[in-house]
């Protein structure tokens, strides 16, 4: 999964609208943000066996520090609890620390039975990735209806903010199918430093969101 967690990031606006997308941005993708830099210090393993889905060619041989269920609420505790700590929000504490673990789920619905619930253990996953037509459906389901809940709650302040908004949409979209389409990385290090990429997108959603305003409101800037 991979829009669809931007998806969740968007659609949570509508649970904390005093917080950053860029904030929930880094909540939902915190796994995703994590896993290449646990890969570059050889602390999980993924191998590149083309074929192995009709999604992706990644084998996730071991990642139970980024990926398993208990660690990601673990990271969800300890980041809503950070939050807690700079905001005084409790109620958008939660929201951030249920984002973490919500990405579990959804990478449960795509994955092989690779995800593991605790370090070590039982991995599960229902293999979505096996079907092309079905996998496409769900992500864009997941992305548009969080992009549609977000462009109900709030509305461009001016010609910056629809600019970031809609560029980064684009740019998401524009990545997940050239991942998906296009040829698979030469090795892992290629792929860490390649997806250390996303980080750059936690900014960019706190900067297009910086520019928007809840639609109720009629200043225009």
């Amino acid at each position: 999964m991979f829009l669809g967690h931007f998806g969740v990031a968007l659609a949570a606006k509508r649970a904390a609208p005093k917080t950053s997308l860029g904030t929930l941005v880094l909540a939902a993708q915190f796994a995703d943000l994590l896993w290449p830099i646990f890969l570059l210090l050889g602390w999980e393993r993924v191998r590149i066996a083309p074929g192995i889905t009709r999604v992706t060619p990644l084998d996730f041989v071991s990642y139970p520090w980024s990926h398993s269920l208990a660690a990601q609420v673990a990271w969800g505790a300890a980041l809503g609890a950070v939050y807690f700590a700079l905001r005084r929000d409790g109620p958008a504490s939660v929201v951030i620390a249920a984002c973490v673990p919500s990405h579990w789920l959804l990478d449960y619905i795509v994955h092989r039975p690779d995800m593991p619930l605790v370090p070590g253990g039982p991995r599960y996953g229902l293999g979505l990735w096996n079907s092309l037509p079905l996998t496409l459906a769900v992500e864009l389901a997941i992305y548009g209806t969080g992009l549609l809940i977000y462009l109900k709650e709030r509305r461009a302040a001016d010609r910056t903010g629809k600019v970031a908004l809609w560029s980064l949409v684009i740019f998401l979209v524009a990545v997940y199918l050239a991942s998906t389409f296009g040829p698979p990385p030469p090795n892992m290090h290629v792929l860490a430093y390649t997806a250390l990429g996303i980080w750059l997108v936690v900014p960019w959603a706190g900067w297009a969101d910086g520019h928007h305003m809840p639609r109720g409101n009629k200043t225009v800037t």
